[in-house]
């Protein structure tokens, strides 16, 4: 599975859906800050909810 760093800083959404449609692996963890400690796991509607707000 994929895990994508950095969801703090400029990589968004569409950024996110497209490694996954490319590489067709699952998204595991997400981090949005700088520690290890930062990382989460992926739940696809709360990734959906903070993009919009």
């Amino acid at each position: 599975g994929l895990v994508l760093t950095k969801l703090d800083g400029s990589a968004k959404g569409g950024f996110v859906l497209a490694v996954q449609q490319k590489t067709g692996l699952p998204i595991k963890l997400v981090g949005q800050g700088e520690g290890i400690g930062d990382l989460t796991g992926f739940t696809p509607h709360v990734f959906a909810q903070q993009l919009v707000g």
